[in-house]
């Protein structure tokens, strides 16, 4: 059994990241202009150190709450950044119709960035790990296949009718007024199922959540709602400048800026929810970090999209949010592969030809760019889905399941919570 560390070592390493965060925070209250080029790196510099302290709230939050909603609670908070770019593209469309597209595609990009790009990282950061266990190549947990405990089953069944669902949307050419009454009620419910997962689960705390979990319960509380919200706050300040840097700077190399909104902003927003991901996985936490990534698929696939209606709305538009035809081809393309990913999870297994599979057809799509292409690809995303659950249907019973039933609880993960100190 590993010992916390002392005090004084956690309040260094918490001080360390605060420090890092500090700057962002300095040059966003102070209003200060910086060129492209610091600006990311001043407050991408911020949004690792914030991804520190949100893995150390969620993993703190395990000896209070469910572990899977403070998972999701994880997921949610950090994939602030894409929220907070994305619900400003719409917003904005209200009285410049040409954001719209921006914002569909922002959505789309980072929605199938944390498929194509985020769960394969999640893979091969896991098959390293194993790989750094066994001090070799080997069988068994070295072959990288990640195995999701019993609950996630409630992951995949809402996200699996969130992508079925989606397909309203390229069909009706616009996210109607009538998606938020749907989408967001059904995160809602979503999040009711998490929380009614048992807490009794998972390994044994270490590094400075295990040191955390020894407080008094009225002081542990307070310091994890404390990581939670300076973290939030820190991620939501950072999110437009880093993205725009990121932007600006990519658009004075004479890159199209609609494939900046598209790509590069959403993988600057969705960074600390892949910097935390990746870090579970390279401490053998693999089924955290791809349980995280998929919580935050359902909560973009729902509440995210459910917000952007109401988003243009605000900002003086109507309560439908139109999609161009490019638009719709793109939002056709993440709900087949949105629809992939949920058959491939089917069983609760992710294996590396599976992981590698998403990525080469993340990855084609920058081979074959025209709108050809996009219809193509949608098409091999759903015959693949289809394949694939011809093997899968065996599942789907207890997927369903998952939707109002009793998840059972894996006794091989269990939560050891140190005693709280007097």
């Amino acid at each position: 059994m590993s010992q916390p560390p002392p005090s004084a070592a956690v309040a260094r390493r918490i001080g360390a990241a605060c420090a890092g965060a500090l700057p962002a925070v300095v040059v966003r209250l102070t209003g200060t202009e910086l060129s492209p080029g610091p600006a990311t790196a001043v407050f991408g510099l911020g949004v690792l150190c914030s991804a520190l302290l949100l893995m150390w709230a969620a993993e703190t939050a395990r000896a209070d709450i469910s572990g899977a909603l403070a998972l999701a609670l994880l997921a949610f908070i950090a994939v602030l950044p894409e929220y907070a770019v994305d619900l400003y593209f719409a917003y904005a469309a209200g009285s410049r119709p040409e954001y719209a597209a921006y914002a569909a595609a922002n959505m789309t990009g980072a929605n199938r960035l944390l498929v194509g790009v985020g769960w394969p990282l999640v893979a091969l950061a896991a098959t390293l790990a194993a790989r750094r266990l066994v001090r070799g190549p080997a069988a068994g947990p070295a072959t990288g296949t990640i195995t999701l405990a019993p609950h996630r089953r409630i992951d995949v069944a809402f996200l699996g009718v969130a992508a079925v669902a989606a397909f309203v949307m390229p069909l009706a050419r616009e996210i109607g007024w009538y998606v938020p009454l749907l989408m967001i009620p059904w995160y809602g419910y979503y999040l009711y199922r998490i929380g009614r997962c048992s807490s009794a689960e998972l390994e044994e705390l270490a590094g400075v959540p295990a040191r955390l979990a020894e407080l008094p319960a009225a002081r542990r509380r307070t310091v994890t709602a404390v990581l939670f919200a300076a973290a939030a706050a820190v991620i939501f300040a950072c999110a437009e400048p880093f993205a725009n840097g990121l932007v600006e700077a990519g658009a004075s190399l004479g890159i199209d800026r609609f494939l900046l909104v598209q790509w590069l902003a959403p993988l600057a927003s969705e960074a600390p929810e892949l910097i935390v991901a990746v870090v579970f996985a390279w401490r053998l936490r693999a089924d955290d970090g791809l349980g995280a990534l998929l919580s935050s698929k359902v909560n973009q696939w729902t509440l995210l999209v459910g917000c952007l209606p109401l988003a243009h709305a605000l900002g003086g538009g109507g309560w439908s949010l139109p999609l161009v035809t490019r638009q719709v081809d793109e939002v056709a393309l993440t709900a087949a592969q949105t629809l992939l990913a949920v058959v491939v999870l089917l069983d609760l297994r992710f294996r590396p030809w599976q992981a590698l599979g998403l990525f080469a057809l993340f990855a084609v799509q920058f081979a074959l760019p025209g709108e050809s292409a996009r219809t193509l690809l949608t098409w091999l995303y759903l015959a693949c889905a289809a394949a694939l659950l011809t093997r899968r249907l065996p599942h789907l019973p207890a997927t369903a399941r998952a939707l109002t039933g009793n998840i059972p609880d894996d006794p091989h993960r269990r939560t050891r919570v140190p005693a709280a100190r007097p």
